[in-house]
């Protein structure tokens, strides 16, 4: 299943360019020229990882990267920053700031995508150790009890898949529901259960399955 990514930059050329250089990977990219409008379509849809320039009018790239960690549903988006800021002041601002990587303008395609395979491979083996995790000790097709009640019967479907390891793509092909609503109902279960991440979503399932 192709990985979606985010770019953001000002720069037509260069935006170009690198949307460019990731749709060769077989990538589905999706392009913004300002902070606000990276926002807008993080909205929409939650990509699987953001490549973004640092100077950019309004919201540049560290405030958007704030925002993105500050919310439940972009906590764990990877974030790339390619930029021609290169001293090492502005490297430790994106990194305290909350990105994964920091690579410099102008940019060598091989070593971004090195970096953009890097980052996705690590998450999506992250994601298949807490999937083997959780299928030891669930039965896929068990349904979900929960103790408090405060999730509805359709969040309790989507808690389950997110603790089998499902991607939200999957989980909306599973349900028959669009992407939308599986990324409204996890937002909810975050907001619901106080948890910052899918990863607590899964352990949550598997503490009402097996309670101490």
């Amino acid at each position: 299943m192709s990985k979606r990514l985010l770019v953001v930059d000002d720069e037509p050329n260069l935006l170009r360019a690198v949307a460019a250089c990731l749709r060769a990977e077989a990538y589905e990219v999706s392009i913004a020229r300002s902070g606000r409008e990276a926002l807008l379509q993080l909205a929409e849809a939650v990509p699987d990882l953001v490549v973004s320039d640092i100077r950019m009018p309004g919201m540049d790239g560290y405030q958007l990267t704030r925002q993105l960690r500050g919310s439940p549903r972009t906590a764990l988006v990877p974030i790339v920053f390619l930029t021609a800021k290169d001293e090492t002041v502005d490297r430790i601002e994106g990194f305290r700031a909350g990105i994964d990587a920091y690579l410099t303008k102008p940019f060598e395609p091989e070593e971004l995508i090195a970096v953009v395979n890097g980052i996705l491979s690590r998450v999506e083996r992250t994601h298949s150790q807490i999937a083997r995790l959780v299928d030891s000790t669930i039965v896929e097709d068990e349904p979900v009890t929960f103790q408090d009640e405060e999730l509805t019967a359709a969040e309790d479907r989507v808690a389950l898949a997110v603790s089998r390891g499902l991607s939200n793509k999957e989980i909306a092909a599973e349900l028959e529901i669009s992407v939308r609503t599986v990324e409204n109902h996890i937002s909810h279960i975050l907001d619901k259960k106080g948890f910052s991440n899918r990863v607590e979503i899964a352990r949550y399932v598997l503490e009402q399955r097996h309670p101490h």
